[in-house]
């Protein structure tokens, strides 16, 4: 069904939904709790019955005791808008595995278990790349079961190219989203100008965030020494450095603790923070590490 996803991992995703701390507040039924009162199984609260109420939903066992009518009130199931925010910049195109390519499944696997739970799935690519225009609108307010294939096949075809504002792109699709809901970041964090007020537009905006940094093998633990040039992927700026096998502890220390901010800055402010390499088994980080993290269950 997906080149992105085995059969078997897709069958293991069925039996997921993703929780959510904030009820979904969509105007569109589904099957997610709401705090609109409706007419669905869910026992919500009572009220005083007034003239004209349905005699299908009085609580006859209270008017035995209280000798009062009272009108059940029940949780009216909604949708999660699900948004889910991914990186498609130049240096997401890095590493072996690449990290875009990483990025792209756990999309697809996200998008999917919302999908099977008739949640409404948006994915965001940043920047706007003219060559995936027609996939990226294909992936706007996507919902149903049925729409899993296509929607696949678009995530496909989704490159990485491209300078991207970190910043300012979860800004605009904070904005841009009609209710705020689940956002899912993919990214490597790895953007000069910082993360802070992105991701605290998100939650400023009420979206329940959870941020997922993918980063290269080569990146957390670099294998090639001596005099080098290196060339950003997205600026196209230089700079040469001589670095040693002396030096590796100090780099990958220099990882560790921005990583570590980045953990840090996420969990003081109720996000929920992952980090990951690119060549991490995809059923460790969707069946272990999302679960226990009740991300879904």
């Amino acid at each position: 069904m997906s080149s992105l996803l085995t059969p078997e991992l897709l069958r293991r995703l069925e039996q997921f939904q993703l929780l959510a701390s904030r009820r979904a507040k969509s105007s569109s039924k589904g099957e997610r709790r709401s705090r609109a009162r409706g007419q669905s199984v869910e026992f919500a609260d009572h009220r005083n019955y007034v003239p004209g109420d349905d005699f299908r939903y009085l609580d006859w066992n209270l008017y035995g005791r209280l000798d009062k009518l009272f009108l059940k009130l029940y949780e009216e199931e909604r949708e999660l808008p699900v948004r889910i925010f991914l990186d498609a910049s130049e240096s997401m195109a890095f590493g072996t595995p690449r990290k875009f390519d990483f990025a792209r499944q756990v999309a697809a696997a996200i998008g999917y278990v919302a999908l099977c739970g008739f949640d409404r799935v948006t994915i965001y690519t940043f920047p706007d790349n003219a060559e995936d225009a027609v996939a990226r609108g294909a992936l706007r307010s996507v919902r149903s079961r049925k729409a899993a294939l296509p929607f696949f096949q678009n995530i496909s075809k989704l490159t990485a190219k491209g300078s991207a504002d970190f910043n300012d792109s979860l800004r605009r699709g904070a904005i841009q989203a009609r209710q705020a809901g689940l956002a899912i970041v993919l990214s490597d964090f790895l953007d000069p100008r910082g993360y802070e007020s992105g991701l605290s537009a998100l939650v400023a905006r009420g979206f329940h965030v959870n941020a997922v940094q993918i980063l290269s093998p080569e990146e957390m633990d670099p294998s090639t020494y001596g005099d080098m040039r290196f060339i950003d992927s997205e600026t196209g700026s230089t700079q040469e450095v001589t670095f040693g096998k002396y030096r590796l502890k100090a780099y990958q220390q220099s990882v560790h603790n921005y990583c570590q901010r980045l953990r840090e800055y996420c969990s003081g402010r109720g996000m929920s923070f992952f980090s990951v390499r690119s060549d991490t088994s995809l059923e460790d980080l969707l069946l272990k590490q999302l679960r226990s993290a009740e991300v879904w269950g």
